[in-house]
């Protein structure tokens, strides 16, 4: 839950800072601005279990629509009502706190580095946070990393990490986390024989 709040707020610095074209800007998620993310991330934390059955039936039980539900909800917000949101939620609640807020930690690393990559703006992401979330990301069904890593060997080149049998995908544990969560433009930064694999199961 500590490393999960440390995300939300170094995003949640990274996002005072930007322009109001930055805000309207393309991310890794090819559907969403970057003020869409934003909406993302905190989406579920006000919801308790009926809420949240409640947001599922309206998405029709089909997870991206059921996302795109939660983003819509902040859609007539301005960008500054937007950050003010996310600095109430810093400390993950309701759906994001589950797992010990591993929810939470994988959902704000993944989503905040799907901004700074688009936007050009890399950062060095704490090795401990990193540590935690790709664990729990090679698993997580929402990631849907099993199918996309499966018969594979993925290998931390900067971090104490490795998962899977198979031929080996190798590089930094960011990058690792990224590709886990199908955003291809990592794949320029791992190398090893499992590589061509996985860039054909990330389309």
């Amino acid at each position: 839950m500590r490393l999960a709040q440390d995300e939300r707020t170094d995003l949640a610095g990274l996002l005072a800072g930007l322009t109001p074209e930055q805000w309207n800007g393309p991310t890794l998620c090819t559907k969403w601005r970057v003020r869409d993310v934003v909406a993302h991330i905190i989406s579920y934390d006000d919801l308790g279990p009926l809420g949240l059955v409640g947001r599922f039936a309206q998405g029709w039980f089909v997870p991206d629509q059921v996302s795109e539900v939660g983003v819509q909800r902040y859609a007539a917000l301005s960008t500054d009502e937007l950050l003010t949101e996310l600095e109430k939620h810093l400390r993950p609640a309701g759906l994001t706190a589950g797992f010990g807020g591993r929810i939470g930690l994988c959902d704000g690393l993944i989503h905040h580095q799907d901004i700074r990559r688009s936007l050009g703006l890399p950062r060095e992401v704490p090795a401990e946070r990193l540590a935690e979330a790709l664990p729990f990301a090679r698993t997580a069904p929402p990631v849907k990393a099993s199918r996309r890593v499966r018969g594979l060997q993925l290998v931390a080149t900067d971090l104490d990490w490795t998962s899977g049998t198979g031929p080996a995908v190798e590089g930094p544990a960011e990058p690792l986390l990224m590709a886990m969560a199908g955003r291809r433009d990592a794949l320029d930064e791992l190398t090893g024989p499992g590589t061509v694999t996985l860039a054909e199961r990330l389309g």
